[in-house]
């Protein structure tokens, strides 16, 4: 069983900064790449960020220059450092991870709960 498991949401002021922690758990072979994506009301699920596990990042183009995502393999946590918050940065956050199972010894995609983020004076 895999779990992912986010923290660090929550409200800030325009031009504010805050960082979301994503750490998976469960028993597997690896983590191939991880990342975040977002979804604000109304709106489609939008990519945030990637970053497999040899480091190479990709980043959606209304958040390039202002986040920046990194990753600690010993600790299976991806994090989503977010400067210059913006108010259409609002949304709910997901952490996206794709994971080498023992079970189906497969690449499997796995989401967690999502984290919400209001940028708002």
């Amino acid at each position: 069983q895999v779990q992912l498991v986010e923290s660090g949401g929550g409200l800030v002021q325009p031009g504010g900064s805050l960082r979301l922690s994503c750490a998976a758990s469960g028993t597997f072979f690896s983590i191939i790449d991880m990342g975040w994506y977002r979804q604000a009301p109304g709106k489609q699920r939008e990519l945030v960020a990637t970053i497999t596990n040899g480091g190479n990042t990709v980043y959606g183009d209304s958040v390039k220059g202002r986040f920046t995502i990194s990753r600690d393999g010993a600790k299976n946590t991806v994090y989503l450092q977010m400067n210059i918050l913006q108010p259409e940065d609002t949304a709910v956050y997901y952490c996206n991870a794709g994971i080498l199972t023992i079970a189906t010894k497969k690449t499997m995609i796995y989401w967690g709960q999502g984290t919400p983020v209001t940028v708002s004076s």
